[in-house]
């Protein structure tokens, strides 16, 4: 969130991208919410309303992306962090996940 939120470049990107995205562990009871309005993003306990995109992974996966240790790109192949939503969302998740990683 704080790689999102510190580069100027993607907020200017998805300044009219208003999304609430839920991530969801998937072996623990943990659910937490981004909402990206305006260009900003932000982090909340729980669920915040209707999700447009859903992220599911195991609570490990998730801690070590959210931390920068991992980036996205090898769970999403393999299968163990799945994405949930429509096409044109997804492929905007993923930009900006390529502009924060760089892969």
């Amino acid at each position: 969130m704080q790689s999102y939120n510190q580069n100027e470049r993607l907020k200017v990107m998805n300044k009219d991208w208003n999304r609430v995205i839920l991530i969801q562990a998937s072996d623990l009871d943990s659910k937490h919410t981004l909402v990206l309005s305006d260009g900003n993003v932000s982090l909340y306990e729980g669920v915040q309303g209707d999700p447009d995109l859903t992220v599911i992974a195991d609570s490990e996966t998730l801690a070590d992306m959210f931390y920068g240790d991992i980036t996205p790109t090898e769970p999403y192949l393999n299968g163990t962090l799945k994405v949930i939503g429509s096409e044109d969302d997804i492929v905007r998740l993923d930009f900006i996940s390529l502009m924060i990683w760089g892969e």
